[in-house]
């Protein structure tokens, strides 16, 4: 198992953290690199050490950070999703990662899931020297999972995300909103397999906060990753599960068809099953598989 180092970079004058993992020295020269985030209100510490651990197994460097104002990173108030900021921080990674002394930053992929998903479709379009990018049960576009949502709470959500975001004018500190929560209950995923999914990414011990500032509903519904992804030129491979309660496939699959370098892999799940067991072996293989197509790894002659 690859040991992780600690590492810091700068997002518009604020300090956003992560890990470096690195690969063992088999390969001949330095070694490609992914740089990795999380989903909504996701830190690094909620399962994405397995993926990265799998990747440098096969011979890949992996940068995994966490968002301005979640997990380890600067930002205050605390628990504000703001997608442009967000995205500032991918584009910050990517710059870091690409002057790393350790790795090979001219090969790079994007990895991103749920949420990061969509922001890595952004952040491949925008950075067409990237060699590829993975977006994991994307969030692609905003309008469908409102859909997705009971209309009792996407009325009451928005209510709460108006009332937010004047505030914020203000000044006043945010109105927050469970991230997740039971069928029935007020959340930003409320649907069955929700709770325990989500909740289960978390592991024991952490100190995570199940909410995030009311406003980015607001944001979300108007976000659509997907048509912004039509123009990228860059190889992306969409894992996209069929029974998702998040981000739904069917307008994922729509985006996809028209992107003009995209490959999808289709698996009989839900949102959150792709995190562990079967389905999380299945995704990984699949996902090294592109990776080994796209950004092969040069192995030194034995």
């Amino acid at each position: 198992m690859s040991k992780r180092q600690d590492i810091s970079f700068q997002s518009a004058g604020q300090t956003c953290r992560g890990w470096l993992f690195l690969p063992a020295t088999s390969s001949a020269g330095k070694a490609p690199v992914i740089v990795m985030a999380h989903g909504l209100g996701g830190v690094k510490e909620m399962g994405l050490e397995a993926y990265a651990q799998r990747f440098v197994a096969q011979g890949y460097a992996c940068l995994v950070f966490d968002y301005r104002h979640f997990g380890s990173s600067d930002g205050e108030p605390r628990q504000l999703l703001d997608i442009g900021k967000q995205l500032q921080d991918w584009q910050a990674a990517i710059d870091y990662a690409r002057g790393l002394p350790q790795v090979d930053g001219s090969r790079m992929a994007l990895w991103g899931s749920s949420f990061g998903g969509g922001h890595v479709l952004v952040a491949g379009s925008r950075n067409p020297q990237v060699a590829a990018v993975i977006a994991q049960c994307p969030f692609t576009d905003g309008v469908s999972s409102a859909l997705a949502m009971d209309p009792l709470s996407s009325l009451k959500l928005s209510v709460l995300a108006i009332a937010d975001s004047v505030g914020a004018l203000f000044g006043r500190q945010p109105i927050y909103v469970p991230l997740v929560a039971a069928p029935g209950e007020l959340a930003m995923m409320n649907t069955a397999d929700a709770k325990s999914g989500y909740l289960g990414l978390v592991p024991e011990g952490l100190a995570f906060r199940n909410e995030v500032a009311a406003r980015i509903v607001l944001g979300i519904f108007g976000h659509a990753p997907g048509r912004i992804a039509r123009k990228s030129t860059v190889a992306s491979l969409l894992c996209v599960c069929d029974t998702d309660s998040v981000a739904p496939a069917k307008a994922t699959l729509k985006h996809a068809a028209q992107m003009p370098s995209a490959e999808v892999k289709r698996y009989p799940l839900g949102h959150f099953d792709i995190y562990s067991g079967h389905g999380f072996e299945q995704v990984v293989d699949d996902q090294l598989e592109f990776l080994g197509r796209q950004l092969p790894v040069t192995r030194q002659d034995t």
